[in-house]
């Protein structure tokens, strides 16, 4: 099938794997972050770690939206839905995200409004057809989700529904990356660059990733070939002493962005000035609110929330694991107490996030089955 079979070709992955090993350099160890949660689950799904010399290293990153949303926000959420005249939507994966209060199903199951959607559209539609609610969209997810949220408020507002608003906790991706950069826990020799942040952005935004961390990026596609083909990138560049930011994902990423969908963006969203992630902390101007002329459309401001700070459960290690100073099968209770049907952490919930990729794939310990066409290979053994 064309677009599929041509990036999944077992040949060509064999063909990428010896050049990755050709490149290694003897006595030297790799890590480099995948920081799309899209590309962690690629890597589980196809073994793509078993392709690669045991020297080169493949760490998640924070690059989950549901993963790093704190659970105060959940709570604060959930203080919406229980007024009586709220129909509170969200994304399925966001149903079952633990809040200090219990998740979405908890507060619907106590008799609070609120419904799966698959957009902000649909949301739109509910509260066109209940125009004696307010239906309020839980807003989540980085700049790849922010242009629909703002073009269904540019909608609601074109349409004068007033009863149409919106919970914001759409994050950035850059101050998420920096913060990993400025992070003493880790050591990083490059980034696979976000594929799906990137049709939004760009490529451009990273360029101080290269210039003034010296770490190499390459935004990647989310087909086994593009992971492979970014790695091999990304060790030739270190093997050439280069540092610069690549774009493998060309098919589908501009180098400098999608132009309509940032003008959607800034025209409704601003940076807060300060925002929450789980395992990262406070992270100023990482996260994005709606703009003053459309407070009418803003949750927040229409509603009184609690803005608590809730600490993560004790057992739970999701802040590590996002920060990749941790895998997901280091975690106390992984793979007993939480798993994606009784989940302790956002990391087991989300269909991006590390922990599920991990439980779904079955990665439970460091052990790695090498692929028996590559064991034969001298060359991707060593």
């Amino acid at each position: 099938m064309r677009f599929v079979d041509e990036f999944r070709d077992p040949e060509a992955a064999r063909h990428l794997a010896r050049s990755i090993a050709e490149l290694c350099e003897p006595g030297r160890r790799y890590a480099f972050m995948e920081v799309c949660g899209g590309h962690t689950h690629t890597i589980y799904k196809h073994g793509l770690e078993d392709h690669l010399p045991e020297t080169v290293r493949l760490v998640h990153g924070p690059g989950c939206p549901v993963c790093v949303l704190p659970m105060g926000r959940v709570d604060d959420a959930i203080a919406i839905a229980e007024h009586d005249d709220v129909i509170m939507t969200a994304f399925g994966d966001m149903m079952r995200v633990p809040g200090g209060r219990g998740s979405f199903f908890d507060a619907k199951a106590a008799g609070a409004d609120i419904r799966m959607v698959y957009s902000p559209l649909d949301a739109l539609k509910i509260a066109r057809n209940h125009p004696d609610k307010r239906v309020v969209f839980m807003a989540i997810g980085f700049e790849t989700t922010a242009p629909s949220t703002a073009m269904t408020v540019l909608r609601a507002q074109a349409e004068g529904l007033e009863n149409f608003a919106v919970f914001a906790n759409h994050v950035t991706i850059i101050p998420a990356i920096k913060a990993i950069l400025d992070s003493p826990d880790l050591r990083l020799d490059g980034f696979l660059g976000p594929g799906h942040v990137s049709t939004v952005i760009g490529c451009r935004p990273y360029a101080f990733i290269a210039r003034d961390h010296g770490k190499p990026l390459v935004t990647s596609g989310f087909e086994p070939l593009d992971i492979l083909q970014s790695v091999h990138w990304l060790m030739r560049q270190l093997a050439e002493g280069r540092c610069e930011v690549e774009n493998q994902y060309t098919r589908v990423v501009p180098w400098d962005g999608n132009r309509r969908a940032l003008e959607a963006i800034g025209r409704v969203m601003e940076l807060r000035p300060w925002f929450e992630w789980r395992g990262l902390g406070f992270i100023s101007h990482s996260a994005m609110q709606l703009r003053e002329e459309f407070a009418a459309f803003d949750a927040e401001r229409l509603y009184d929330v609690p803005g608590v700070r809730v600490a993560d459960p004790k057992a739970c290690q999701c802040g590590e694991v996002l920060k990749g100073v941790l895998e997901p099968w280091e975690c106390k209770v992984f793979g007993t107490a939480c798993t994606p049907e009784t989940p302790i952490g956002t990391c087991m919930v989300s269909s991006e996030g590390a922990c599920a990729a991990y439980y779904n794939f079955g990665r439970f310990s460091r052990s790695r089955v090498r692929e028996a066409t590559l064991l034969a290979d001298p060359v991707v053994r060593r």
